[in-house]
Protein backbone atom coordinates (compact mmCIF):
# COMPACT_ATOMS: atom_id res chain seq x y z
CA UNK A 1 0.00 0.00 0.00
CA UNK A 2 1.20 3.56 -0.40
CA UNK A 3 -0.71 5.46 2.05
CA UNK A 4 -2.52 3.74 5.12
CA UNK A 5 -5.79 5.49 3.78
CA UNK A 6 -6.59 2.30 1.90
CA UNK A 7 -6.70 0.11 5.12
CA UNK A 8 -9.80 1.63 5.34
CA UNK A 9 -10.83 1.81 1.96
CA UNK A 10 -10.21 -1.26 0.55
CA UNK A 11 -12.30 -4.44 0.62
CA UNK A 12 -10.98 -7.93 -0.28
CA UNK A 13 -13.12 -10.63 0.93
CA UNK A 14 -16.23 -9.04 0.80
CA UNK A 15 -19.88 -11.15 0.47
CA UNK A 16 -21.37 -10.71 -2.49
CA UNK A 17 -23.45 -7.88 -3.05
CA UNK A 18 -27.02 -7.47 -4.89
CA UNK A 19 -25.74 -6.18 -8.63
CA UNK A 20 -26.70 -2.95 -9.31
CA UNK A 21 -28.53 -2.13 -12.62
CA UNK A 22 -29.32 0.79 -14.94
CA UNK A 23 -27.14 3.71 -15.99
CA UNK A 24 -24.74 4.90 -13.43
CA UNK A 25 -22.86 7.06 -15.51
CA UNK A 26 -20.18 7.73 -18.53
CA UNK A 27 -17.55 5.51 -18.18
CA UNK A 28 -14.12 6.87 -16.60
CA UNK A 29 -11.54 7.11 -19.09
CA UNK A 30 -8.62 4.34 -18.42
CA UNK A 31 -6.03 6.60 -18.24
CA UNK A 32 -3.02 5.86 -15.23
CA UNK A 33 -2.09 2.52 -15.98
CA UNK A 34 1.88 1.81 -15.47
CA UNK A 35 1.80 -0.37 -18.06
CA UNK A 36 -0.89 -2.44 -20.67
CA UNK A 37 -0.21 -6.58 -20.49
CA UNK A 38 -1.85 -8.16 -23.54
CA UNK A 39 -2.44 -5.42 -25.47
CA UNK A 40 -1.72 -1.59 -26.39
CA UNK A 41 -3.30 0.93 -24.08
CA UNK A 42 -7.10 1.16 -24.25
CA UNK A 43 -9.38 4.01 -23.80
CA UNK A 44 -13.32 4.62 -23.11
CA UNK A 45 -12.83 6.47 -26.80
CA UNK A 46 -11.31 3.32 -28.34
CA UNK A 47 -13.75 1.12 -27.03
CA UNK A 48 -16.60 3.62 -27.98
CA UNK A 49 -19.43 1.10 -29.37
CA UNK A 50 -18.46 -2.21 -28.13
CA UNK A 51 -19.51 -3.52 -24.41
CA UNK A 52 -16.87 -3.90 -22.11
CA UNK A 53 -16.55 -5.58 -18.68
CA UNK A 54 -13.82 -4.11 -16.57
CA UNK A 55 -12.95 -6.27 -13.85
CA UNK A 56 -10.82 -5.27 -10.99
CA UNK A 57 -8.93 -7.74 -9.22
CA UNK A 58 -5.26 -8.47 -7.71
CA UNK A 59 -3.27 -11.80 -7.56
CA UNK A 60 -3.02 -12.80 -4.30
CA UNK A 61 -6.76 -11.88 -3.46
CA UNK A 62 -8.64 -15.58 -3.08
CA UNK A 63 -11.99 -13.97 -3.91
CA UNK A 64 -10.44 -12.29 -7.51
CA UNK A 65 -9.12 -15.76 -8.36
CA UNK A 66 -12.25 -17.51 -7.32
CA UNK A 67 -13.70 -15.28 -9.57
CA UNK A 68 -11.50 -15.58 -12.66
CA UNK A 69 -12.77 -18.80 -14.47
CA UNK A 70 -15.65 -17.03 -14.67
CA UNK A 71 -13.89 -14.25 -16.26
CA UNK A 72 -11.69 -15.74 -18.61
CA UNK A 73 -15.13 -17.90 -19.34
CA UNK A 74 -16.88 -14.92 -20.54
CA UNK A 75 -13.56 -13.47 -22.53
CA UNK A 76 -14.14 -16.57 -24.82
CA UNK A 77 -17.30 -17.27 -24.85
CA UNK A 78 -18.58 -13.28 -26.23
CA UNK A 79 -15.45 -12.20 -28.02
CA UNK A 80 -16.81 -13.17 -31.36
CA UNK A 81 -19.95 -11.04 -30.19
CA UNK A 82 -18.25 -8.12 -29.24
CA UNK A 83 -17.38 -7.93 -25.89
CA UNK A 84 -13.75 -6.65 -24.51
CA UNK A 85 -12.60 -8.40 -21.25
CA UNK A 86 -10.15 -5.94 -19.49
CA UNK A 87 -8.60 -6.80 -16.04
CA UNK A 88 -7.57 -3.92 -13.89
CA UNK A 89 -4.86 -4.94 -11.61
CA UNK A 90 -5.23 -2.73 -8.40
CA UNK A 91 -2.59 -3.99 -5.96
CA UNK A 92 -4.00 -4.52 -2.19
CA UNK A 93 -0.17 -5.10 -0.40
CA UNK A 94 2.68 -3.30 -1.73
CA UNK A 95 4.62 -6.33 -3.48
CA UNK A 96 1.81 -6.13 -6.15
CA UNK A 97 3.01 -2.26 -7.48
CA UNK A 98 5.91 -4.30 -8.87
CA UNK A 99 5.09 -4.84 -13.10
CA UNK A 100 7.20 -7.76 -12.46
CA UNK A 101 5.50 -9.51 -10.07
CA UNK A 102 2.31 -8.68 -11.87
CA UNK A 103 3.92 -10.12 -14.97
CA UNK A 104 4.76 -12.66 -13.47
CA UNK A 105 1.09 -13.52 -11.88
CA UNK A 106 -0.62 -13.09 -15.49
CA UNK A 107 1.81 -15.74 -17.31
CA UNK A 108 0.98 -18.13 -14.42
CA UNK A 109 -2.36 -17.57 -14.53
CA UNK A 110 -2.68 -17.92 -18.37
CA UNK A 111 -5.05 -14.86 -17.81
CA UNK A 112 -5.02 -13.83 -22.52
CA UNK A 113 -7.41 -10.85 -22.26
CA UNK A 114 -5.63 -6.84 -21.28
CA UNK A 115 -4.50 -6.47 -17.91
CA UNK A 116 -4.11 -2.77 -17.00
CA UNK A 117 -1.38 -2.62 -14.29
CA UNK A 118 -3.09 0.08 -12.06
CA UNK A 119 -0.05 0.19 -9.48
CA UNK A 120 -0.76 4.00 -8.50
CA UNK A 121 -5.00 3.33 -7.89
CA UNK A 122 -5.52 6.18 -10.59
CA UNK A 123 -8.50 3.93 -12.58
CA UNK A 124 -9.67 2.29 -9.31
CA UNK A 125 -10.19 5.76 -7.67
CA UNK A 126 -11.42 7.14 -11.35
CA UNK A 127 -14.32 4.71 -10.48
CA UNK A 128 -14.74 5.20 -6.96
CA UNK A 129 -14.17 1.46 -6.69
CA UNK A 130 -13.86 -0.05 -3.19
CA UNK A 131 -13.47 -3.58 -3.60
CA UNK A 132 -12.08 -6.95 -4.96
CA UNK A 133 -13.05 -8.63 -7.10
CA UNK A 134 -15.63 -6.10 -8.91
CA UNK A 135 -17.26 -6.01 -12.20
CA UNK A 136 -18.78 -3.34 -14.42
CA UNK A 137 -20.71 -3.38 -17.65
CA UNK A 138 -20.26 -0.50 -20.35
CA UNK A 139 -22.97 -0.49 -22.98
CA UNK A 140 -21.94 0.35 -26.85
CA UNK A 141 -22.32 4.22 -25.87
CA UNK A 142 -19.83 4.08 -23.09
CA UNK A 143 -22.41 3.93 -19.76
CA UNK A 144 -22.01 1.63 -17.16
CA UNK A 145 -24.82 -0.15 -16.84
CA UNK A 146 -23.58 -3.06 -14.61
CA UNK A 147 -21.74 -3.39 -11.34
CA UNK A 148 -21.30 -5.91 -9.23
CA UNK A 149 -19.18 -6.70 -5.81
CA UNK A 150 -18.03 -9.71 -4.21
CA UNK A 151 -18.03 -13.10 -5.58
CA UNK A 152 -20.82 -14.79 -6.79
CA UNK A 153 -24.12 -13.68 -8.88
CA UNK A 154 -22.39 -15.02 -11.73
CA UNK A 155 -25.77 -16.03 -13.72
CA UNK A 156 -26.98 -12.52 -13.12
CA UNK A 157 -23.62 -11.29 -14.99
CA UNK A 158 -24.08 -13.49 -17.55
CA UNK A 159 -27.18 -12.56 -18.30
CA UNK A 160 -26.10 -8.49 -18.47
CA UNK A 161 -23.82 -9.18 -20.54
CA UNK A 162 -26.04 -10.64 -23.24
CA UNK A 163 -28.68 -8.11 -22.69
CA UNK A 164 -26.26 -5.30 -23.38
CA UNK A 165 -24.69 -7.40 -26.54
CA UNK A 166 -28.01 -7.53 -27.87
CA UNK A 167 -28.85 -4.03 -27.74
CA UNK A 168 -26.26 -3.49 -29.67
CA UNK A 169 -26.98 -5.20 -32.38
CA UNK A 170 -24.03 -8.38 -32.03
CA UNK A 171 -26.13 -11.00 -29.85
CA UNK A 172 -24.17 -13.54 -28.10
CA UNK A 173 -24.67 -16.95 -27.65
CA UNK A 174 -28.26 -18.09 -26.27
CA UNK A 175 -27.47 -21.21 -24.17
CA UNK A 176 -27.27 -21.27 -21.06
CA UNK A 177 -24.03 -20.23 -19.06
CA UNK A 178 -21.37 -22.73 -19.42
CA UNK A 179 -20.75 -24.68 -16.25
CA UNK A 180 -17.43 -22.53 -15.23
CA UNK A 181 -15.51 -25.17 -12.92
CA UNK A 182 -12.10 -23.61 -11.10
CA UNK A 183 -9.41 -25.71 -9.73
CA UNK A 184 -6.55 -25.13 -7.31
CA UNK A 185 -6.93 -21.96 -5.64
CA UNK A 186 -9.63 -21.10 -8.39
CA UNK A 187 -12.05 -24.03 -7.53
CA UNK A 188 -15.33 -22.64 -5.49
CA UNK A 189 -15.35 -22.29 -1.62
CA UNK A 190 -17.47 -24.65 0.37
CA UNK A 191 -20.52 -23.68 1.77
CA UNK A 192 -19.23 -24.34 5.24
CA UNK A 193 -16.38 -21.45 6.03
CA UNK A 194 -17.13 -19.69 9.39
CA UNK A 195 -13.53 -17.94 9.41
CA UNK A 196 -13.19 -14.60 8.03
CA UNK A 197 -10.15 -13.16 6.11
CA UNK A 198 -7.52 -11.96 8.65
CA UNK A 199 -4.97 -9.53 8.19
CA UNK A 200 -1.78 -9.95 9.96
CA UNK A 201 -0.18 -6.61 9.75
CA UNK A 202 -1.72 -4.24 13.07
CA UNK A 203 -3.61 -2.06 10.91
CA UNK A 204 -5.92 -4.02 10.38
CA UNK A 205 -5.31 -7.24 12.38
CA UNK A 206 -8.37 -8.37 14.56
CA UNK A 207 -8.81 -11.56 16.76
CA UNK A 208 -5.00 -11.50 17.90
CA UNK A 209 -4.08 -12.63 21.07
CA UNK A 210 -0.45 -13.09 21.47
CA UNK A 211 1.38 -11.28 24.16
CA UNK A 212 4.65 -9.54 23.77
CA UNK A 213 7.45 -9.99 26.39
CA UNK A 214 10.43 -7.08 27.33
CA UNK A 215 12.52 -8.96 24.74
CA UNK A 216 9.82 -8.64 22.05
CA UNK A 217 9.37 -12.56 21.75
CA UNK A 218 5.54 -13.08 21.20
CA UNK A 219 3.66 -16.05 23.23
CA UNK A 220 0.47 -17.67 22.93
CA UNK A 221 -2.61 -18.40 25.47
CA UNK A 222 -2.89 -22.29 26.13
CA UNK A 223 -6.38 -22.16 24.38
CA UNK A 224 -7.98 -20.61 20.98
CA UNK A 225 -10.71 -20.15 20.83
CA UNK A 226 -12.49 -20.51 17.01
CA UNK A 227 -10.74 -17.59 14.81
CA UNK A 228 -8.34 -16.39 17.52
CA UNK A 229 -4.54 -16.40 16.07
CA UNK A 230 -1.41 -15.44 17.51
CA UNK A 231 1.80 -15.24 16.70
CA UNK A 232 5.40 -17.17 18.52
CA UNK A 233 8.73 -16.17 18.65
CA UNK A 234 10.55 -13.33 17.35
CA UNK A 235 8.54 -10.96 14.87
CA UNK A 236 8.40 -7.17 13.80
CA UNK A 237 4.59 -6.30 13.10
CA UNK A 238 4.50 -3.57 11.36
CA UNK A 239 1.08 -2.31 9.24
CA UNK A 240 0.91 -4.52 6.44
CA UNK A 241 3.09 -7.54 7.70
CA UNK A 242 4.79 -9.52 10.21
CA UNK A 243 8.22 -10.26 9.56
CA UNK A 244 10.27 -12.60 11.18
CA UNK A 245 13.47 -11.42 12.70
CA UNK A 246 14.69 -14.80 14.11
CA UNK A 247 14.11 -18.58 13.32
CA UNK A 248 12.62 -20.69 14.29
CA UNK A 249 8.67 -18.77 14.62
CA UNK A 250 5.23 -19.90 14.43
CA UNK A 251 1.73 -18.57 13.26
CA UNK A 252 -1.65 -20.35 15.05
CA UNK A 253 -5.00 -19.83 13.72
CA UNK A 254 -8.03 -21.70 15.07
CA UNK A 255 -10.83 -21.58 12.02
CA UNK A 256 -13.44 -23.26 10.90
CA UNK A 257 -13.27 -23.86 6.65
CA UNK A 258 -12.36 -26.54 4.14
CA UNK A 259 -9.17 -24.44 2.62
CA UNK A 260 -5.93 -22.15 4.48
CA UNK A 261 -4.50 -20.02 2.22
CA UNK A 262 -1.47 -17.63 3.48
CA UNK A 263 -0.53 -14.16 1.63
CA UNK A 264 3.74 -15.05 2.07
CA UNK A 265 6.51 -13.38 0.90
CA UNK A 266 9.77 -13.54 1.27
CA UNK A 267 12.46 -10.44 2.61
CA UNK A 268 15.24 -11.23 -0.07
CA UNK A 269 14.25 -12.19 -3.42
CA UNK A 270 15.64 -15.32 -4.27
CA UNK A 271 16.11 -16.81 -0.85
CA UNK A 272 13.44 -19.71 -0.07
CA UNK A 273 12.29 -19.61 3.39
CA UNK A 274 11.14 -23.12 4.49
CA UNK A 275 8.34 -24.20 6.26
CA UNK A 276 6.07 -26.98 7.85
CA UNK A 277 2.47 -26.92 8.30
CA UNK A 278 0.47 -28.94 10.83
CA UNK A 279 -3.27 -29.66 11.68
CA UNK A 280 -4.28 -30.21 15.17
CA UNK A 281 -0.82 -30.88 16.15
CA UNK A 282 0.04 -33.41 13.41
CA UNK A 283 1.05 -33.61 9.76
CA UNK A 284 -2.03 -32.78 7.39
CA UNK A 285 -1.36 -35.88 5.16
CA UNK A 286 -4.14 -36.01 2.46
CA UNK A 287 -5.38 -32.53 3.60
CA UNK A 288 -2.52 -30.69 2.00
CA UNK A 289 -2.98 -27.58 0.59
CA UNK A 290 -1.43 -27.26 -3.43
CA UNK A 291 2.16 -25.45 -1.40
CA UNK A 292 2.13 -28.00 1.00
CA UNK A 293 3.25 -31.72 0.86
CA UNK A 294 1.68 -34.59 2.52
CA UNK A 295 4.33 -34.25 5.61
CA UNK A 296 3.07 -30.73 5.62
CA UNK A 297 6.46 -29.08 4.40
CA UNK A 298 6.96 -26.35 1.87
CA UNK A 299 8.60 -23.15 0.84
CA UNK A 300 8.11 -19.19 0.16
CA UNK A 301 9.76 -18.83 -2.72
CA UNK A 302 7.60 -15.27 -4.08
CA UNK A 303 4.78 -13.06 -2.76
CA UNK A 304 1.98 -14.29 -3.95
CA UNK A 305 -1.11 -16.65 -1.68
CA UNK A 306 -0.37 -19.69 -1.25
CA UNK A 307 -2.89 -22.87 -0.35
CA UNK A 308 -1.54 -24.74 2.71
CA UNK A 309 -4.63 -26.69 3.60
CA UNK A 310 -7.54 -28.40 1.59
CA UNK A 311 -9.60 -30.93 3.74
CA UNK A 312 -10.97 -33.91 2.09
CA UNK A 313 -13.53 -34.40 4.70
CA UNK A 314 -15.77 -33.23 7.69
CA UNK A 315 -15.11 -29.46 8.18
CA UNK A 316 -15.18 -28.99 11.80
CA UNK A 317 -13.27 -26.36 14.14
CA UNK A 318 -9.35 -27.17 13.96
CA UNK A 319 -5.83 -25.49 14.57
CA UNK A 320 -3.84 -24.84 12.08
CA UNK A 321 -0.26 -23.80 12.57
CA UNK A 322 2.67 -22.93 10.44
CA UNK A 323 6.42 -22.98 11.54
CA UNK A 324 9.34 -21.30 9.72
CA UNK A 325 12.77 -22.58 9.86
CA UNK A 326 14.44 -19.31 8.45
CA UNK A 327 14.01 -15.80 9.64
CA UNK A 328 12.58 -12.85 6.81
CA UNK A 329 9.30 -14.43 6.04
CA UNK A 330 6.52 -11.50 5.58
CA UNK A 331 3.28 -12.87 6.65
CA UNK A 332 0.17 -10.39 5.34
CA UNK A 333 -3.11 -12.13 6.17
CA UNK A 334 -5.21 -15.47 5.75
CA UNK A 335 -7.95 -16.19 4.22
CA UNK A 336 -10.18 -19.27 3.96
CA UNK A 337 -12.44 -21.42 1.74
Amino acid sequence: MKTHIFFVALVCGVAALAPATGDEGRTPDLDGAVAWLNSSPLTARSLHGKVVLVNFWTYSCINSLRELPYIESWAAKYKGSGLVVIGVHTPEFGFEERRANVETAVNQLKIGFPVAIDSNHSIWQSFHNEYWPADYLIDGKGRIRYQKFGEGNYSETDQAILTLLRENGTPGPVSAMDNVLGDGVEAQPSPDIQSPETYVGYARAERFVSRKNSKKIYTLPATLSLNQWGLVGQWNAGAERAALEAAPGKIVFRFHARDVHMVLGPTTAGRPIRFMVKLDGAAPGSDSGLDATTDGSGEVLEPRLYQLIRQKGHIQDRTFEIEFFDPGVLAFSFTFG
